[in-house]
């Protein structure tokens, strides 16, 4: 069971509270102010805390920031009587999970402490995750099985019975879609529509028409009633693609959807209740686009309730030979042919490819080759790489000084930034970081200690 501390100084509140989440299954402990509530903090762990903002001796703000510094992993809802978009987003920025105002519905509180544990749930020991789907190769229609797409599949299976927004992150062609359909799929909504739209493929208007739906007579050529992408998924999830490319207007609608679970029709005066999930992607840093103003904080704070980043395909070149196996099967299928394998040299070839469109350009590459290969076999002269990829990446080499050098410890420093950037990539796991540097175990320590290097 989750440990909720309650900290406010209205009794009432408290003891509702109390009640209230106590049957909702949780341990319950109540304290009147910050100083108390972080002397709890100090004696056993707890997983929540819901603090009003406004108490004497220790303000909300105040109490978030102490209670970072004592356990950063414990979740903070900041509840008010006093509302204040700037406040927060001020709480949110403090390390606060979310922010509901004193009138709150008790669905809507249950809710975000549900999204609020399963995200500090999806934070957990990564290794638990890891050991829990174990050499999974395929999910869903992902396929892989290297260590970070382990990962991404654990936080699907971790998420996908929540209510909780996500957001997928990662460069074009790392299959952000494929993620939201199977989060879908492994969801009690899988039975209920799911719906995808480009936010970046059509006009303003268009986009808002699509989202939202229109009444006749709202503008020239409204001749009926449409229902909207948000009417039409009504109980599943609504997948919004390059969601970075959303307009300033369509930002405020979609973030009225999003906390008040209503919206209204394009020339519409009823204001329509909703019940869809939403999943979100870009392949744009959010976060940058939030400080140059082009993307709303508090959307952004909303939607990003449960990140999952898409490593590229040159991060995880393990996933290779297993993808190229796929395309091949199912294009060999496509067009009739008896291509089962592809020569050692071609994949080679592939394994050395920065695969700048990543896996939509694997896919394509398999795709050419099996069309044009005449043999059972994918011979590497029908691999068509793109010329315009540097396949390697040079270490910078610093002027060469008129004294000249000392070759060994030159060699030394290069050998050991290396390694600390193979231990740093592979986080701390040495038994990956000599994977990575192409060595064995053995090796890697003896080089590390000759070198210094403690991880």
């Amino acid at each position: 069971m989750a440990r909720i501390l309650v900290v406010d100084d209205d009794q009432g509140m408290r003891e509702f509270l109390e009640i209230m989440l106590t049957r909702e299954g949780y341990r319950v402990t109540t304290v009147g102010d910050g100083g108390k509530a972080l002397n709890q903090c100090r004696k056993e762990k707890i997983d929540l805390v819901i603090t009003d903002l406004r108490m004497p001796k220790m303000d909300g703000i105040g109490f978030l920031r102490e209670i970072k510094d004592i356990s950063p992993e414990t979740m903070v809802i900041l509840i008010t009587a006093y509302a204040s978009g700037e406040t927060a987003l001020t709480a949110m920025k403090e390390g606060a999970y979310d922010y509901i105002e004193k009138d709150f519905a008790i669905e809507d509180l249950k809710r975000i402490i549900q999204n609020a544990l399963t995200k500090k749930g999806v934070k957990r020991d990564e290794s638990l995750f890891l050991k829990e789907v174990g050499e999974t190769v395929r999910f869903g229609n992902m396929i892989g099985n290297s260590r970070e797409m382990l990962k991404v599949y654990a936080t699907i299976k971790k998420v996908a019975n929540t209510p909780a927004n996500v957001l997928i992150l990662g460069e074009s062609g790392t299959g952000k879609e494929l993620v939201a359909r199977a989060i879908h799929e492994n969801s009690s909504r899988r039975e209920r529509p799911f719906l995808v739209i480009n936010c970046g493929g059509i006009s303003e208007n268009l986009l808002e028409s699509e989202l939202f739906g229109y009444i006749k007579g709202a503008f020239t050529g409204a001749y009926s009633d449409k229902a909207g992408l948000f009417k039409a998924a009504r109980g599943g999830t609504v997948f919004l693609d390059e969601i970075a490319e959303l307009p300033p207007l369509l930002q405020v609608k979609l973030l009225r959807v999003v906390q008040e679970k209503t919206f209204r029709r394009v020339g519409g005066a009823k204001d329509i209740q909703v019940d869809v999930r939403i999943i979100s992607a870009t392949n744009q840093n959010l976060a940058d686009n939030v400080k140059s103003g082009s993307f709303r904080e508090d959307l952004y704070y909303r939607l990003n309730v449960i990140p999952i980043q898409l490593p590229p395909l040159r991060e995880r070149k393990e996933d290779i030979p297993i993808l190229t196996k796929y395309f091949i099967e199912k294009y060999s299928l496509e067009f009739g042919k008896e291509i089962k394998m592809i020569s050692a040299y071609a994949l080679e070839l592939l394994m050395q490819y920065p695969f700048p469109g990543n896996i939509r350009e694997l896919e394509n590459i398999i795709e050419r080759s099996i069309a044009l290969e005449t043999s059972n076999i994918i011979l590497p002269e029908n691999l068509i790489l793109s010329e315009n990829v540097k396949k390697t990446e040079a270490i910078p080499i610093p002027d060469f000084p008129d004294s000249g050098i000392n070759l060994s410890d030159e060699l030394a420093r290069t050998e050991k930034s290396l390694i600390e950037k193979a231990l740093k990539k592979a986080e701390g796991s040495k038994t990956r970081a000599a994977e990575l540097l192409g060595i064995n175990y053995d090796s890697l320590h003896y080089r590390s200690e000759k070198l210094g290097i403690r991880s």
